[in-house]
């Protein structure tokens, strides 16, 4: 059974959910330039890259290629590149290749497995210093963060100014069968991992496929407690 089949049920206001999202991404793209979209390329993030591309926003889009992405994962990332590459920029940002190396050298390949302190330490060097680059001189981004992704998520707002960027959570109040619907309506490309239960995918040591009953981001970090749940990209003080 395919993603589609299973997901896409749109709750009674989707319609005014899409038009609301077009309407911020609008405003984004006027108020706060230089603007840019991070896409992990999962499925909410495939969603606003389309969205940008139908509403002509002004937006870069870049990927963190952390060098432990799926091949799916990578696939993904070609087929965006050939479908908006020659309108829109599409940036790859990737970790300082020795400091990924001495990290590996020093406590292995399944470091991320022996401590938080490791696994934590592998995201900053793969995921938060390439960040700090792809942000550099920005005004705002662009995140494909919903409320009902986790109980840490829950209580994000489309715009969120409480840093030195600002946040634009377009899809903030969306449900999954409204993301799907999306999908399905707009024949939007996504990552095939998506039908095999993978609702949230990072990097491939620290995801797996989910089970009925668990939650969107329990195949994520799957061995550490809830609480410690997140790379540092969408963590608050």
């Amino acid at each position: 059974m395919s993603a589609i089949s299973l997901h896409a049920k749109p709750s009674a206001d989707y319609d005014q959910k899409v038009a609301a999202a077009q309407s911020l991404l609008r405003e984004a793209g006027e108020l706060y330039q230089p603007l840019t979209q991070a896409s992990s390329l999962g499925v909410e993030d495939m969603v606003i890259t389309h969205l940008l591309h139908s509403l002509g926003v002004k937006s870069e889009v870049f990927v963190l290629q952390t060098g432990k992405l799926h091949a799916q994962t990578l696939d993904l990332l070609g087929t965006v590149q050939r479908q908006y590459g020659s309108q829109r920029a599409i940036r790859i940002y990737e970790p300082d290749a020795k400091a990924a190396q001495t990290f590996e050298a020093t406590n292995g390949k399944d470091a991320m497995y022996q401590s938080i302190a490791l696994r934590k330490q592998c995201c900053d060097i793969r995921k938060m210093q390439p960040l700090a680059q792809a942000l550099e001189g920005k005004r705002a981004w662009i995140t494909g963060l919903r409320k009902e992704q986790s109980d840490a998520r829950a209580a994000i707002h489309a715009i969120e100014d409480s840093s030195e960027k600002i946040k634009i959570n377009a899809l903030h109040d969306w449900t999954l069968g409204d993301v799907w619907h999306y999908v399905k309506s707009h024949n939007v490309p996504y990552n095939p991992l998506h039908d095999q239960f993978y609702p949230s995918i990072g990097c491939e040591p620290c995801t797996r496929a989910v089970t009925l009953g668990e939650d969107f981001r329990s195949g994520r970090w799957w061995w550490e407690n809830e609480a410690a749940k997140e790379c540092g990209l969408h963590v608050t003080a």
